[in-house]
């Protein structure tokens, strides 16, 4: 197993359904913010909209560290005990 957090993340994009499904949705919300992002003038709801992308992009990415906090620490357990 990796020990490079990046190369577990790679790892992850290809064996773990949960992560390659939060990766695809923070992708997607990136794509979002860009649009928004890149717009002269946001209207109030738009700049409510932006917010919760935000958030929710926030929240994503949490849990997609928690899921590589996971893989890691296993790849710890099985080489103290390898």
């Amino acid at each position: 197993m990796p020990t490079d957090f990046a190369e577990l993340k790679r790892q992850l994009l290809q064996t773990d359904e949960e992560y390659r499904h939060l990766a695809t949705e923070h992708h997607h919300l990136d794509e979002q913010l860009h649009d928004l992002a890149i717009r002269n003038y946001l209207s109030e709801p738009e700049q409510l909209h932006e917010v919760t992308l935000k958030k929710r992009k926030l929240q994503l990415k949490d849990q997609m560290e928690n899921i590589v906090r996971r893989h890691s620490a296993g790849d710890h357990a099985h080489a103290a005990h390898g």
